[in-house]
């Protein structure tokens, strides 16, 4: 059937100069893709500048921990990549082997991706913030033959398992001391004694370049596969969005693990020749307000959770600084508020506008501009992609008749996931009559600016994170106590909704604040502090459907009528999990 096509992008309003709305998928490829439409991620993004006289440029200010810092150069960057190409060649890296990193934002992760990228690897981020659980399953799904991570979370979260791991042949660590434990391969100074690579790797637009997992409602978590071609949505929507050019100093907030470090902390920015900060501490206010300032930022990006936690520390504060080189702030990850959007203006001289994408779209498909933005709202479809609110109808869709539906968009974004690695069912149940189906429920008003309804599913949205509640349930199922569990979504105005559990006990157990304690201890142990349930609620029994299934409105409903958290602890921001 064909839908209206009402939500496609018309005329985008006028704005910033620096944001070019006439820049699209076409002047992508023509500027990166090679004869036959190849393209290569880390060539692109890293290597073509070089190649345009440009390698002087800084590619990189890595801000450590301590506040060191180190600006590396797009000419250093292509070395150092070249280097951890030809090392990942020598171990026997081939095309569409999946190197898995767990990492925290640094140099090394910069170099590990596009090393893997430069001999046609698929790069798998994780979060450091992940216990040895949710990491054990990626890992097993990814069928990872490389891992690169720090040692310390290495040691501590998949040593045990190693051996378990059949596929993983390599594991190359970051040292916390002068060398590594025994047994182990030095990352950096394998990079080292290595040659420089010859030619990247030819790869096409379709060839896969990285892999990002995401929760599901049920059974295992997804693992998205992106493509090489995802470049081209980034080059095209940092020039729509945010008007990336050279002259920029751009910074984004999120960590690893999440799809919105690799597209856009990384591959975006570089391949507009950005300069991009990479801060490598957890979040605090006055930090960031500095780096903002030093390093004279001209477009930032983070997530409203964020923005909430540095609206808490006040107005006064960031007036206290100068970021008059701001000249554009987004966010990403959940919906952004009009207070929210509107307290950027009036603090940092530049409104918050929001942007709307997934990990299996690859790419911003629906914003706000500096122009004509709706705080409060999506935004609209960027130039090129086709939008459309639906219901669905059997393995078919129809156009939404009362006027919320779910949000649906043309499946020919070269940006757009491939399939769920290892999985055909999920990957099928996607998409219908050529139309990818997002699960967010959404309303289109009369100017043609999508909203946030909901989540069509029972994921759970926290601190930019989606979780699944099966994941966190069946880690809970390992305690002897807990005979059944329901895990939902409990609002908070912070991070929107933080995890709940409802737990019927086994024979033998009683309830009570010890044993509520144990649970809670239990789960940060195993799911990690990001994800864990922040709180448990005994049940004599769990409410049910005729069927068997867990009643999860009602326990939505037992969980929002609950106070919101007062406690004044503030949970991580997203991208911001300190792991060490």
């Amino acid at each position: 059937m064909v839908l209206p096509k009402a939500g496609t992008s018309a005329a985008a309003p006028s704005g910033d100069d620096a944001i070019q709305m006439n820049f699209g998928l076409d002047q992508a490829r023509a500027l990166l893709c090679g004869s036959g439409g190849a393209v290569n991620m880390a060539a692109a993004s890293v290597d073509r500048h070089v190649a345009a006289g440009a390698g002087a440029h800084t590619a990189l200010v890595c801000i450590g921990r301590h506040e060191e810092r180190r600006s590396v150069s797009y000419a250093e960057l292509a070395e150092m990549s070249d280097r951890a190409a030809a090392m990942l060649r020598g171990l026997g890296t081939r095309p569409g082997d999946v190197v898995a990193v767990l990492l925290g934002r640094g140099l090394d992760l910069y170099v590990a991706a596009l090393g893997a990228w430069k001999v046609g690897a698929v790069f798998c981020p994780l979060f450091t913030s992940f216990g040895p659980g949710p990491l054990r399953s990626r890992l097993e799904l990814a069928g990872a033959r490389v891992l690169i991570a720090a040692e310390g979370a290495y040691q501590r979260k998949v040593a045990a398992y190693r051996d378990a791991l059949a596929g993983l042949e390599h594991v190359l660590v970051i040292p916390e001391g002068e060398s590594c434990e025994d047994g182990l391969a030095d990352f950096r100074a394998l990079i080292a004694a290595a040659p420089p690579a010859g030619a990247p790797a030819v790869t096409a637009a379709a060839d896969p370049a990285f892999l990002h997992f995401t929760s599901g409602t049920t059974g295992t978590p997804k693992g998205a596969v992106h493509g090489h071609g995802a470049v081209l949505s980034h080059l095209a929507t940092g020039r729509q969005v945010f008007g990336l050019s050279p002259d920029d100093v751009y910074w984004c907030t999120a960590e690893p693990g999440w799809i919105t470090s690799t597209a856009y902390g990384l591959v975006a920015p570089l391949v507009a020749g950005c300069t991009v900060v990479v801060d490598e501490a957890g979040f605090d206010p006055r930090r960031w307000y500095d780096i903002l300032k030093d390093e004279r930022v001209s477009v930032w990006y983070t997530t409203p959770t964020c923005i909430r936690m540095m609206m808490r520390f006040g107005a006064a504060l960031a007036r206290s600084y100068r970021t008059n080189s701001l000249r554009l702030a987004a966010s990403v990850g959940e919906p952004l508020s009009a207070d929210a959007a509107h307290w950027g203006e009036r603090t940092l001289g530049v409104p918050f506008l929001d942007t709307w994408w997934q990990t299996e779209t690859g790419a911003i498909a629906i914003a706000n501009r500096p122009s004509g933005a709706k705080p409060g709202s999506m935004g609209l479809p960027l130039p090129g992609i086709e939008a459309a609110v639906v219901t669905r109808q059997g393995k078919g869709v129809a156009a939404a008749a009362d006027g919320v539906g779910e949000l649906a968009l043309k499946a020919d974004l070269p940006s757009l996931f491939t399939a769920y690695v290892g999985d055909p069912e999920r990957t099928r149940a996607a998409f219908a009559d050529g139309w990818y189906l997002t699960g967010d429920l959404v309303r289109r008003d009369e100017d043609g600016y999508f909203w946030f309804v909901g989540r069509a599913d029972d994921m759970i949205k926290t601190a930019a994170q989606t979780v699944g509640p099966f994941e966190l349930e069946s880690a809970l199922l390992e305690h002897p106590a807990v005979a059944e569990i329901g895990v939902v979504g409990r609002p908070d105005p912070l991070v929107r909704e933080v995890p709940v559990a409802f737990v019927a006990l086994n024979p033998g157990f009683e309830e009570g604040e010890a044993l509520r304690a144990e649970l809670l201890t239990f789960a940060r142990q195993e799911l990690g502090a990001a994800i864990a349930p922040r709180d448990i609620h005994f049940v004599e029994t769990m409410p049910k459907t005729s069927t068997g299934k867990i009643l999860r409105r009602e326990l939505k409903a037992r969980a929002a009528s609950e106070p919101a958290d007062e406690s004044g602890v503030v949970p991580p921001c997203p991208g911001h999990f300190d792991d060490e």
